[in-house]
């Protein structure tokens, strides 16, 4: 996966920044905080819009535990998203968007719906369903990471039951990373 991928911080970048492919009106990127090392600058994120996705420590870590033998704060991030959060709250003077997991899969029309409104985006229920598969725009990772979402068609699994109990390990890692999600989900759109 990594010798797909450039390891130059300023490459990515340029590339980041650069002609949105397809000249499509929006570019989704997906941002993870394990790919966002301490020494990478972060004054790109200035020029695009952010918002910011959470979901459960628990759930993360029953589902990150699958496909890894190891797991470690920093693999997880609450702590890097939550100082990314709070960057990009003091810069816009005002939280970005946020938005729990939970709700869209709760609610996906609606949650969908105010996560456009915030990011000034028209919504359009297409949003909602999808052919089933793999896409190019997934990724080298998608055989390692997506294989349920290739199989989907919607937004129709709840995903990892909270109540399940994890391993100690792992738990003593959601008790730890859950300050910084309450923190996040406490602005999240409602």
């Amino acid at each position: 996966m990594i010798a797909s991928q450039s390891i130059d911080p300023q490459a990515v970048e340029t590339l980041l920044l650069g002609p949105v492919p397809g000249a499509k009106p929006v570019w989704y990127q997906k941002h993870m905080t394990l790919h966002m090392l301490p020494d990478f600058a972060r004054d790109w994120m200035n020029r695009v819009r952010n918002a910011f996705l959470i979901r459960h420590p628990r759930a993360v870590l029953a589902s990150y535990a699958l496909k890894r033998a190891t797991v470690s704060a920093s693999d997880i991030g609450f702590v890097q998203q939550r100082e990314l959060f709070e960057r990009e709250a003091d810069r816009l003077g005002a939280a970005p968007p946020v938005v729990d997991a939970a709700d869209v899969l709760e609610s996906p029309g609606a949650t969908l719906e105010r996560l456009c409104a915030a990011l000034g985006i028209s919504y359009v229920p297409s949003m909602l369903r999808w052919t089933a598969g793999r896409r190019a725009t997934d990724g080298v990772w998608a055989p390692a990471w997506y294989l349920s979402v290739e199989r989907s068609t919607g937004f129709d699994s709840p995903g990892p039951r909270l109540d399940e109990p994890l391993p100690p390990h792992l738990q003593a890692l959601a008790d730890e990373a859950q300050p910084h999600y309450e923190a996040l989900r406490s602005h999240r759109i409602t």
